[in-house]
């Protein structure tokens, strides 16, 4: 199964009312999978079951998006070789630059596919975006090294492939760019992302 890492757009507020109430994660990442919603919706007590001690589950509460919010960019399964371009580790890097495997808050215990969900407040977002600003693309090829990410196991572990048939690095540099301009149009709109692995 492959290892997906989504970035969606929200505000803070809404970022608030998810770390209250974890569960609503999957009224951003999965807003019209009736199964999972119904799930999720089964995993949490009512307040009444809450009180008498007997499981029943309860509604998820709506989510409502304001303007910009809800927006989704994937990375695909670059995301692990962007992290290793971004901070030269596997699993470690200094903030902002490790945001997309480490950075941020966890939503709860809430596991969307491969652990919870984390977010990035606006001026966390805005600390990405700017630290990648100052990396240009050239800096950042020069960091690709085929054997020390098969080393690391970097996943997907496709990057000793033969560029002629297969371009790992272009791979990787396509989807900075995606990265590049979810991170600046979610800073320009005063918006922060919720990072998932799914």
């Amino acid at each position: 199964m492959s290892m997906i890492l989504s970035l969606v757009a929200l505000s803070d507020a809404t970022i608030g009312r998810l770390h209250a109430h974890p569960a609503l994660v999957w009224r951003v990442i999965a807003p019209d999978d009736a199964e999972a919603l119904a799930a999720a919706a089964a995993s949490r007590p009512g307040w009444l079951a809450q009180l008498f001690g007997r499981p029943a589950p309860a509604a998820l509460p709506p989510l409502t998006l304001g303007e910009g919010e809800g927006v989704m960019t994937e990375l695909d399964k670059a995301w692990h070789g962007i992290h290793y371009l971004l901070t030269g580790t596997a699993w470690e890097g200094e903030p902002p630059l490790n945001a997309l495997v480490s950075g941020g808050r966890e939503v709860g215990k809430e596991d969307v596919g491969y652990g919870p969900a984390r977010t990035l407040t606006v001026a966390e977002t805005r600390e990405v975006a700017a630290a990648l600003t100052r990396l240009d693309d050239a800096t950042l090829r020069a960091r690709f090294a085929p054997a020390e990410m098969m080393r690391l196991e970097i996943y997907p572990e496709i990057w000793d492939r033969d560029p002629a048939e297969d371009d790992t690095l272009e791979y990787l540099m396509e989807y900075l760019s995606e990265l590049r301009g979810a991170l600046n149009t979610a800073s320009a709109q005063g918006l922060g992302l919720l990072v998932s692995i799914t």
